[in-house]
């Protein structure tokens, strides 16, 4: 960014901030130091349910009797001078309407030396009652859970196990077996793996060879909700522990006797994480706004797409949390890394969709086997089974898949990276007897190839040449410098 206009004194007129601030799809709202409201957007209106004119010039008080001292974090942040950030809060208006925000609020100092606070609000009002449904609608279930299924495994919110995994690569059955051996304990289960490579699959079958089985099994994603609500489902709450809460349990004591999966892990707060660490340390859960806490018997299984180690680098997961999660630890090798297994995983699918789609589809081409062999598949096992159900949606009864019928980015993807495909497959194979390079260094080899061709062909162009690639400017000019390419 120029440095000239950083120290420009220049400053947008009022009425250029008002519209800019009006655009803001995060609601605004700043008070002075006795709490008076001096600036108000139109979504923090859209989000209270109230004109500006209801709320400017007035104490917070005023028009939000049910908020406190206590409760209100812009009069927390005016009292303490402290930053809250990613809080929960929930209140009633004065128009009896209730409504859940997530927070960050900060102190600001005026030019007249006095203090105020400034709070950014995201309304969570809607995904705050999906919540409730949610947990509702789980809390009915379990009073239902006697029926088998057909499988002759009580009804535990489940659909595989260790049966319906396919496989013959050897470090993916290694894997197998780990997570069978697991299944004979209850200790926590860390499982590894790029998206798409069937983690859920595993923890599911986990739990159905488990003493566990006939009780509950609940996942959750970590990455779904925000750090007060996914506190809230997991602990549960406790009446009057802020405006509005009901006294309701929250998925740990929900899964008591049975598993409960955290899917992304690594995505939750790391508040919250030292909270887990605790259930993991003493078995205990207290709700939020409960003096009590709570035995529960729970197995912890959890997932994560991005290596631990990154995480660590990253500040994403604490690493005595992480000790505590992976006592077991499993990894999924990807499809690229398992390519005995693609024609078995297809002859699966097909045998699967020949019966759901009452087609008699015979097999892939040759030139389709080829393909499959070098196509990469960033989305794995997850990518293959989209890709062939794609294809029963355009195939007639008895007919092989073939290349048209890919799914239109797939053959997009081919079409810009054939020669490539067919050089990195070709030079694998030249080195089968030598020892082969990591993954990452001969990926970024063929990434220095491509970006050196398309400068070449665009006469050292860059914005052409990110056209060219398909990137933006910025991302090539970040490469170039990661390369020392000149």
């Amino acid at each position: 960014m120029n440095s000239k206009w950083l120290e420009s004194d220049k400053l947008l007129d009022n009425k250029s901030l008002c519209k800019l601030l009006n655009n803001l799809t995060e609601g605004i709202h700043v008070v002075d130091n006795k709490g008076k409201t001096i600036l108000y957007n139109k979504k923090a209106s859209e989000i209270d349910g109230l004109k500006p004119k209801e709320v400017l010039g007035k104490n917070i008080f005023e028009v939000f009797p049910s908020l406190t001292l206590e409760t209100s974090t812009l009069m927390k942040t005016l009292k303490s001078g402290e930053k809250y950030l990613n809080h929960k809060q929930t209140f009633i208006n004065y128009r009896g309407k209730k409504i859940t925000t997530i927070n960050h609020t900060f102190p600001i100092t005026f030019k007249d030396e006095t203090k105020g606070a400034v709070e950014i609000s995201k309304d969570i009002t809607q995904t705050e009652e999906l919540v409730d449904d949610i947990t509702n609608l789980r809390n009915k279930l379990k009073d239902n859970k006697k029926q088998k299924n057909k499988k002759g495994i009580v009804d535990n919110n489940t659909s595989y196990e260790f049966s319906d995994i396919i496989g013959q690569n050897r470090e993916f059955n290694s894997s197998v077996s780990d997570a069978m051996k697991s299944a004979q304990s209850d200790s926590s289960v860390l499982i590894y793996g790029e998206t798409g490579t069937g983690k859920e699959l595993f923890a599911q079958s986990i739990h159905n060879a488990s003493n566990r089985k006939n009780n509950e099994f609940i996942a959750q994603n970590c990455a779904a909700l925000p750090k007060d609500l996914l506190e809230s489902l997991l602990f549960g709450t406790e009446k009057g522990s802020f405006t509005g809460a009901k006294s309701k349990p929250g998925l740990f004591e929900m899964a008591d006797g049975g598993t409960i999966l955290l899917d992304e892990i690594n995505s939750m707060d790391l508040s919250l994480q030292a909270k887990l660490l605790r259930v993991l340390q003493d078995g205990r859960v207290r709700r939020i706004g409960a003096q009590k806490e709570k035995q529960v018997d729970v197995r912890i299984i959890t997932t994560m797409n991005m290596h631990p180690d990154k995480a660590f680098e990253k500040n994403l997961l604490r690493e005595d949390l992480y000790y505590r999660l992976s006592v077991v630890y499993i990894y999924l090798p990807p499809l690229r890394k398992r390519k005995d297994d693609i024609f078995l995983l297809t002859d699966h699918f097909i045998e699967q969709y020949n019966k759901k789609f009452d087609k008699n589809i015979t097999g892939l081409s040759n030139k389709l086997k080829d393909v499959f062999k070098k196509y990469p598949w960033p989305g794995n096992v997850r990518e293959l089974k989209h890709v062939i159900e794609s294809a029963y949606n355009i195939k007639q009864l008895g007919e092989k898949i073939k290349i048209d019928d890919l799914p239109g980015y797939i053959r997009e993807r081919l079409g810009r990276n054939r020669n490539i495909i067919n050089n990195w497959t070709a030079e694998v194979r030249i080195k089968d007897n030598e020892d082969l390079p990591s993954l990452e260094s001969y990926l970024e080899e063929i990434e220095v190839k491509l970006i050196e061709n398309a400068l070449e062909k665009t006469n050292d162009n860059i914005s052409a040449a990110a056209r060219k690639l398909e990137i933006s400017r910025q991302s090539l000019q970040y490469k170039l410098k990661k390369y020392d390419l000149k």
